[in-house]
């Protein structure tokens, strides 16, 4: 679609200054630039790219001054005021069409997509419809009846799918973010072909209401944008629990915690990593493995089979009549209408039965037992984002079996209902842009945009924005000094309760730290003396106000919640031990802390070996 119409003639902001992310551009109005310059130097930036592939609707300049001229004196109560972002056309927008990519489907909806109306509340404004694979059944981007985007960062380059118009859009700088859908990696695979940040939050977190759907059941709208913090930042505006979804569900989006200490990580070994042949890939992979384990992760490879076997049932599965059942009525009717790949992949349905189905969700069943098993212990997941990069030659040539290996990494994580977050990494030595992927469980997108903002920090450079010290108004601080801190045995219960990690601390100058006697597992009391005294290691922790009694239920005695002083004066309740539960107990306060007294265990155990 050209663009040169839709320029005014009123351009006043140098293209090389469009603001490209949240904190820029809010910077920019505080200082005096209208959201009226920012939205005709974004148009005119689109001129200046010219690819008609981007946008399937792109709204008239017009119309889109008159809504940025009403939002009035900049309010920067309003998270998203004067935010330009793009829509999937698989997502309603009241005023736009909404095609699926595909004409004959085409609707026009009267309200915005539940998601759209909660980004707006908050002060963006929508452009357009962005183009994508048709139906959102594809990781290419090459599946359009459209003209097909160009990669953002080498047009030889799949532009990845199904969200393709979102990624490229993002990439090229145009707005600071975009929507897609995800449902087997397509808010993942074009972040990792333009170089950018592709979020997949937790499956219901935010709701499906005015979204055409692919998978009804896998669906989540995704957010495209240049950092980890803007892509959270959008995802929790727009998350929020919908009655009238049937698939929502109350996710709760807090501030993101602070990175941990020493993350536990685990990634595929070498027998089940998939790179069909890229070997820079694989090389990029493993610096950047390397890069985490510098700062302080503790990296364990894990057998990746089950997932991949995850990942295969996704389109060779029964889930393929999910999609079918979209457009079965389009299919029977005109099948014409449907872009050839799509209608072949979707057409398989035909041949599946109910008992198909059944037989598939027993084996899914099974197998997320068994990746639940794999994935106890760690913190996250850490994956290429890709496996290998395709060309549109190639594409041209094998429309399917490239697509199909795109998934390898993407696709099994809305089936074991997990959360993910792709972000770009060093470049490889060709140029092309590096990407993983950390998942996590479902609940842990804050987490991982933590874990993603301090990797983005190591591998540029560039200090990531300051994570929030403080518990939120909902949440109470929570000092902790044994088998609950991060990576030891416990720390699963304040994660499953939804605590997030602030920050590491240490207690004032007055108190013991003890072995209790028992076990195992071994457990530390932490006691305040009279007099003497040590400054004992812990970490401070944020926990909703509602988890605090389930946390109480789980302590033991002689342990209990109460007042701990820290070295910095202030006071925070923590895990304390009754001075009766000391009978049989070691002193262990000269090693500092839990870990410094594991650690001593660890050397006595090996030199008695």
């Amino acid at each position: 679609m050209s663009v040169d119409r839709f320029i005014p003639a009123d351009h006043a902001l140098d293209l090389e200054d469009l603001p490209c992310t949240l904190a820029d551009l809010h910077t920019a109005y505080a200082g005096g630039i209208t959201p009226r310059a920012v939205m005709t130097a974004l148009l005119a930036r689109l001129a200046e790219i010219d690819d008609p592939g981007i946008f399937i609707h792109l709204e008239e300049a017009q119309t889109l001054l008159a809504e940025v001229d009403a939002l009035g004196a900049f309010d920067p109560a309003r998270p998203l005021w004067g935010v330009p972002f793009a829509v999937k056309d698989n997502i309603d927008v009241a005023g736009m069409p909404t095609t699926a990519g595909c004409d004959a489907f085409t609707r026009y909806p009267q309200a915005d997509a539940f998601a759209v109306a909660r980004l707006r509340e908050a002060g963006a404004i929508p452009i357009g419809k962005t183009n994508l694979d048709q139906f959102a059944t594809g990781l290419v981007g090459t599946r359009t009846p459209y003209p097909v985007p160009r990669n953002a960062l080498d047009p030889a380059i799949v532009p990845g799918g199904s969200s393709s118009g979102s990624a490229v859009v993002v990439a090229h700088g145009v707005v600071p973010f975009a929507l897609g859908t995800d449902t087997a990696g397509s808010g993942r695979v074009p972040a990792a072909l333009n170089g950018i940040v592709g979020l997949k939050p937790t499956l219901g977190a935010v709701s499906a209401g005015g979204v055409v759907p692919a998978c009804r059941t896998l669906d989540t709208i995704s957010v495209f944008a240049r950092s980890a913090e803007d892509a959270y930042a959008v995802c929790a505006v727009m998350a929020g629990y919908d009655v009238a979804d049937a698939y929502a569900r109350p996710v709760r989006m807090a501030p993101p915690p602070a990175p941990l200490p020493a993350p536990r990580i685990a990634v595929p070994d070498h027998a089940s990593l998939r790179f069909f042949g890229d070997s820079l890939q694989a090389e990029s992979f493993s610096a950047t493995l390397e890069t985490l384990r510098r700062r302080g992760a503790a990296i364990t490879p894990i057998d990746f089979g089950p997932f991949h076997e995850v990942a295969q049932m996704l389109y060779d599965g029964a889930w393929v009549a999910e999609r079918y059942s979209v457009i079965a009525e389009l299919m029977e009717s005109d099948p014409d209408a449907i872009h050839p790949v799509t209608r072949e992949v979707v057409g398989k349905a035909r041949e599946m039965s109910a008992t198909d189905a059944f037989r598939a969700i027993y084996r899914l069943a099974e197998l997320r037992r068994l990746c639940a098993q794999l994935m106890a212990g760690f913190d996250y997941l850490v994956v290429p984002s890709i496996p290998r990069f395709y060309s549109c030659a190639d594409l041209a040539a094998d429309p399917v079996a490239p697509n199909s290996n795109l998934g390898s990494y993407t696709n099994f994580v809305n089936l074991l209902d997990l959360c993910a977050l792709t972000i770009p990494v060093a470049r490889r030595e060709d140029g092309r842009p590096g990407s993983v992927t950390l998942i996590g469980p479902a609940g842990a997108d804050g987490r991982l945009a933590a874990e993603a903002s301090r990797l983005t920090q190591a591998v540029t450079g560039i200090a990531a924005p300051a994570m929030p010290p403080e518990p939120a108004d909902d949440e109470m601080a929570i000092a902790v000094c044994g088998a609950h801190m991060s990576g030891l045995p416990l720390n699963g219960q304040l994660l499953e309760l939804g605590g997030r990690f602030l920050r590491e601390s240490r207690t004032a100058h007055g108190y013991g730290f003890h072995a209790l006697a028992g076990g195992p597992p071994a457990r530390p009391g932490l006691v305040r003396r009279e007099s003497g005294g040590h400054a004992i290691a812990l970490e401070i922790w944020a926990l909703p106000q509602t988890a605090i009694g389930a946390l109480l239920a789980q302590i033991p005695a002689p342990l209990g919640l109460g007042r701990i002083a820290l070295e910095d004066g202030s006071l925070v309740t923590g895990f304390l031990c009754e001075s009766a539960g000391l009978a049989g107990a070691q002193d262990i306060s000269g090693f500092g802390g839990w870990r410094g007294y594991l650690a001593s265990c660890q050397v006595g155990d090996a030199a008695r070996a």
